[in-house]
Order: C-alpha cells, then structure tokens, then sequence
C-alpha cells in the first residue's frame, strides 16, 4: 500500500521532471542577459538570501529520492543566524550565527563547530570574485510560474562545454530570493534539484523560531580542525577544468589521526572537492573508485603513488575522471 509520504516524494518527483521538461520547450521563446546583466542578476540573489529574513520546508529531489529540511534565517542586531533541522532520517541540526555553524549531533551528544558557508541554498555563489558569465549564458525564460505559493522568474544557465552541468532557476519578483534551483545533465534530465515547497518572507519570520529544543550546554564540542596550505608548493600539479578556480585549500585533522587535505574549485556556481589522503593507515580503508552517483554528487577516486585522490561535485563524472587522470604529485627535494 502506498503511503501519503511514499505518495508526497513521487509527486515532488514528478514535478521536478515536469517542471524541467516545461523550461526546456520554452528555451526557445528566451531572452539571452548580457554578462553585466547576468552578474547583477546573481549578486542580487546572493544578498537576498544573505539579507532576507525567511522560514520554511525545503526538498531535495536527485530523481529518486526526496529529503526535506526546515530552515529559519533572520539578520537582526546579533547579524546573520540561521537554524536548519533535516526532517528525514538520522537528526541532525545546525546553528548558524555569522561566519560560525554549529552541527547538533543529539544521538551522540556532539556539537562540532565549523565555518559557515554562503553557497547553500537558497545561496548559490561559491564566490562572488569569479566570472560566472566566462562559463554560462542565461536567458529569462518567457513562461510565468509560481514555487511555493509564490510567483517567480524562470531562468536558464547554459554551461559553455561539457564541463559542468545546465541550471534552472526560479527567483522570487519580490525579493528575489532563490524559490528553486534545478541542475540538468546534457540531455536535460535532472540530476538534482532544491526548492522551497512552503516559505515565508519578512514580517512572518519571528525570532523565536531559531530556537532550538536541545539543551547542547553538557554535549561535548569539537571545533573543525583545519589550516591553509599551498598544495602546489607540496608538490602537487592538479589542471584546473576551465573556468575553476581554487577557493579553498585547507588540511583537516580527522579521528583516529588522520590528515585529509582540501581544495575546493568552483566557477562561482558548480564546486569540485579534491581531498588527499596518505594510503597509509586509515587510508588504507578506502579503495578506487571508476565513478559512482551519491544523490546529486558524483565520485571518482584513483590512487597517485602513496596517496589517494578523491574527486566529488555536482559536475559530470567525466569531468572528475579526466581531472584524476591529469593530476600529478612530483615529490619535491631538496633543491626545490
């Protein structure tokens, strides 16, 4: 028998099918936005979502499965805080206030500290810095629609090659807070997308829906261990796919002693994660790995010399495969 949860996932599902199937029929009827046009357009989203105050469920759907979230983001006198609360299996929470996140463990009675990030939803910048229109072109599409209640403007990204997916974007005419994001192969079929399937904006949003129900003043805190380096000067040579930069580089210290390093190459909206580890020791728990679907993320791992390298993004596995292939560690001596 299928139950109204069962029911609930398989029409979101459907309508995350349906709703890109409706974008690509109206890509033809498109306006195209010059590059200035197209970089306001983003920044402008970008703050809305840093300076919005707002409330509701969210749902990520990767075609076959449906998770949803609660998230409250208000900016008052003490800045930007945030709470988000996943609705679906193992409980996990997170505090945001300013440029610090805290992850609520309740099972564990763990709170592990963190950077906060910009890019998740409704964000979607990895860096405002980077060019944008050097990898996409966006058009406004012709044909209204409404996202949660509310009505919004569609938009098209078109990636320039094969190197990372096509979006689509709904942008409140209001606010212009991001309502729904969906990301689509070559083919135009969707591989993930994130929405808004209730909100509120403004006014409704009070305060007190940041509170959380878990007393955290006992649990044991872990703060994110973690240091900027320079994998180049280590002896890395890793090619960037056109259009990425690196934005992030970073060594973070894991259980059980372990030291995973990190680069995170973004063209301002897809991100790569590149992470390093010794095969030695707990490295020696991981194995290659061709290419394999995580929800929305794609994985590649291969083996360079004493070390693993493994490959994750939201871009297409043969862009991971072929950066795995070309990326090389030349040990460094003495003389370097």
């Amino acid at each position: 028998m299928m139950t109204v949860g069962t029911l609930f996932s398989r029409l979101l599902g459907m309508a995350g099918v349906l709703s890109a199937a409706v974008l690509l029929m109206g890509a033809s009827q498109a306006s195209p936005l010059g590059a200035d046009e197209m970089t306001k357009l983003l920044k402008n989203v970008q703050q809305s979502a840093q300076t919005e105050d707002y409330a509701g469920i969210i749902t990520h759907n990767n075609g076959k499965e449906t998770q949803s979230m609660y998230l409250v983001h208000i900016v008052d006198g003490k800045g930007e805080r945030e709470r988000l609360v996943l609705l679906d299996g193992v409980e996990r929470e997170f505090l945001r206030e300013n440029e610090i996140t805290q992850c609520l463990l309740p099972n564990e009675e763990i709170v592990i500290q963190e950077p906060s990030r910009t890019d998740r939803f409704p964000g979607l910048l990895h860096s405002e810095e980077i060019d944008v229109s050097q990898s996409y072109q966006m058009t406004a599409l012709e044909q209204s629609a409404r996202v949660a209640g509310r009505e919004c403007q569609m938009y098209q990204l078109t990636p320039i090659d094969d190197a990372r997916f096509g979006y689509q974007l709904c942008i409140d005419k209001e606010t212009s807070l991001l309502l729904q994001m969906q990301t689509l192969d070559e083919q135009g079929q969707l591989v993930l997308q994130v929405a808004f399937a209730s909100v509120d904006i403004g006014a409704q949003v009070d305060s007190s829906r940041l509170e959380s129900p878990w007393d955290i003043q006992e649990w044991r805190t872990i703060s994110a261990d973690m240091h900027e380096i320079d994998l180049s000067s280590q002896g890395w040579r890793i090619p960037y796919p056109a259009g990425f930069e690196p934005i992030k580089q970073v060594v973070r210290s894991m259980p059980q002693t372990r030291q995973v390093a990190q680069m995170l190459l973004s063209d301002g909206l897809a991100a790569i994660s590149v992470f390093i580890e010794p095969v030695s020791g707990q490295g020696q728990r991981l194995q290659a790995e061709e290419g394999k679907k995580m929800g929305g993320v794609f994985l590649h791992r291969t083996q360079i010399g004493e070390n693993w390298l493994t490959l994750t993004g939201e871009v297409p596995l043969e862009t991971l495969q072929h950066l795995g292939q070309q990326t090389q560690f030349v040990p460094l001596t003495s003389n370097n």
